[in-house]
């Protein structure tokens, strides 16, 4: 697909020779509760992008608190007012939920541009990025309605505190660069990708706001989009690795490098950097490629970074630690001298307890233990003794009729052993034919951060519009099918379907392929209720679970085989 941005559409005019030199603008208003969006089109950082259509700017609506648009968002708190456009905390009092909102008049210059990228963004529907909820020009408003996340932190403020962790910068960058890869394939470009546009959630998920949204209200657009947004991943990580912007001014609360040393590696400007992650960066950043021990190809578009993080060792997390407990100290008031000070110059005289269960009481009490003890074990030798006579009484008839199945009984169990999935394939057969197949191969990719998700849908079941949609499996050749675990992102309900052992290709409709376990949650253990041996398995979901933006949309995380 060729490059676009639908960020700048009708806006930008970036024709000229001389490189392109960005602007550092903070994201604006999109939604994190504890950090009201600020806006610093002033500072010089990174990016290959220019901005566009600042004259003419129309004067922004005087609106305040409590207004309402749609009569449905009630406008809260201004986050930001800026170039002709305000960006607002608002209530969906419909849904009764937190929205962010921008407001712009409808005769500006940037109008066109900001409701095409809005559209274009809501379209997309990936949750990796905060979801355009609405995009309306009504009278001489035009106002675009987008999530708020209240629990979910920006990367400004996670930096604040430190550099991140390896693994979690490991996880920020793989994340981010896959989220973007997948927008460019639509044709979307952030163009202003920083560390106010990035959020961390409470669940350790990263995501992403203001895809083309931002860059559209201020005109900013780029002759390279990929190559942008793809620099702008590097400075992220850049940052998230030394605490340091990766040019020479400050920004977003982060110091600049030195002016006369030009661009460095991390790991030359802190030490302890992951050497692995520290070449990313490099590659991401500089045009050149080369890094300070080796000369790789640089990464000039997201698709190209998401493979060079591929080909790395995975970072796992660090090992939690754990602390041993204090060692246990008898206080006075164990040592029955509580209240009581010790006269000057005495030796303080610790008193044993008294023997346990020297009162009335307690000899009482052991005698009725010694009751029951008794009285018990005269019971089990009763009916141990009754059991032996039975038996006796049976042994002629039990001798010649042993079964096979005793003989099973003392026969070791064969142990359960992991198959290789070696193919997956999206399958609708009762829809359009296809369901988002480019992503199918993370069910099985082993890492429960990436997933396969569903179009979304206006109903758990799937809309009414079919009986449900899977993931075919290729097992390589006929395997003996013991379990098959499927893990989702929510609650879904979900069959196991498997074709004829004798099947020589794999079968391309619904009905070749029998329904031999269900079952429904987040961790899903399907188990076949009798032998089963096949080489073509489907896992077919049949109801969907709510997810965050109000739609229904199935998400598989990961699918392990057994024997």
């Amino acid at each position: 697909m060729a490059e676009r941005s639908t960020a700048a559409v009708d806006v930008a005019d970036n024709s000229g020779d001389k490189p392109l030199t960005a602007k550092a603008v903070q994201s604006t208003a999109d939604g994190v509760a504890q950090n009201p969006e600020r806006d610093t089109d002033s500072e010089e950082v990174q990016g290959s992008s220019t901005a566009a259509g600042t004259g003419n700017t129309a004067a922004p609506p005087e609106l305040h608190s409590g207004h309402k648009l749609a009569r449905r968002y009630r406008l809260e708190e201004c986050v930001t007012r800026l170039d002709g456009f305000s960006s607002w905390r608002a209530v969906d009092e419909k849904l009764r939920r937190a929205v962010g909102v921008h407001i712009l008049p409808s005769d500006h210059v940037r109008t066109r541009a900001v409701l095409a990228a809005a559209r274009s963004a809501a379209l997309l529907g990936d949750p990796r990025f905060v979801q355009v909820l609405d995009a309306v020009e009504e009278n001489d408003l035009v106002y675009v309605v987008h999530e708020w996340l209240p629990d979910a932190t920006e990367l400004t403020a996670l930096l604040a505190a430190g550099p991140l962790e390896p693994h979690d910068a490991y996880q920020m960058v793989s994340q981010i660069a896959s989220a973007m890869a997948a927008s460019h394939r639509e044709g979307l470009a952030h163009l202003r990708l920083n560390p106010n546009a990035v959020l961390r959630t409470s669940t350790g998920q990263w995501r992403i706001r203001g895809l083309a949204v931002n860059a559209a209200l201020r005109g900013i657009g780029s002759d390279t989009p990929q190559r942008t947004d793809t620099e702008a991943i590097g400075a992220l990580l850049y940052a998230a690795l030394t605490q340091r912007w990766p040019y020479p001014s400050d920004a977003y609360g982060l110091p600049g490098l030195p002016k006369d040393i030009g661009l460095i590696a991390p790991d030359q400007v802190r030490a302890g950097v992951h050497r692995g992650l520290s070449e990313l960066a490099m590659r991401a950043l500089a045009n050149d490629g080369a890094t300070a021990s080796r000369h790789e190809s640089a990464c000039t578009t997201p698709e190209e970074l998401v493979k060079a993080i591929g080909e790395m060792p995975r970072i796992r997390p660090p090992e939690p630690s754990f602390t041993a407990p204090p060692e246990y100290q008898r206080t006075t008031y164990q040592q029955g001298t509580y209240g009581r000070p010790t006269p000057p110059g005495a030796t303080q005289v610790l008193q044993s307890p008294p023997p346990p269960l020297q009162s009335r009481t307690g000899k009482a009490l052991k005698w009725a233990v010694s009751a029951l003890l008794i009285a018990a074990l005269g019971l089990g030798s009763w009916q141990l003794a009754d059991a032996l006579m039975d038996q006796g009484d049976k042994s002629g008839d039990t001798t010649n009729t042993k079964t096979t199945d005793d003989g099973d009984k003392g026969a070791p169990k064969p142990v359960s052993k992991p198959i290789a999935i070696t193919g997956a394939q999206d399958f609708d057969p009762f829809g359009d034919g296809s369901e988002k197949p480019a992503d199918v191969g993370k069910v099985y990719d082993g890492s429960p951060s990436t997933y396969w998700q569903t179009d979304f849908y206006k109903g758990a079941t799937f809309g009414n519009l079919k009986p449900g949609l899977g993931v075919i499996l290729d097992l390589g050749k006929v395997q003996q099918i013991g379990k098959v675990t499927v893990t989702f992102m929510g609650d879904t309900s979900v069959e196991l379907r498997a074709a004829a052992g004798s099947a020589a290709s794999q079968p391309t409709s619904f009905s070749a392929y029998t329904k031999v376990a269900d079952g429904s949650g987040t961790s899903v253990n399907l188990k076949p209720g009798s032998s089963l041996k096949s080489r073509y398995l489907l896992v077919w979901l049949t109801k969907l679970p709510l997810t965050e933006d109000g739609n229904y949309r199935g998400r598989v995380a990961d699918i392990k085989v057994t024997s």
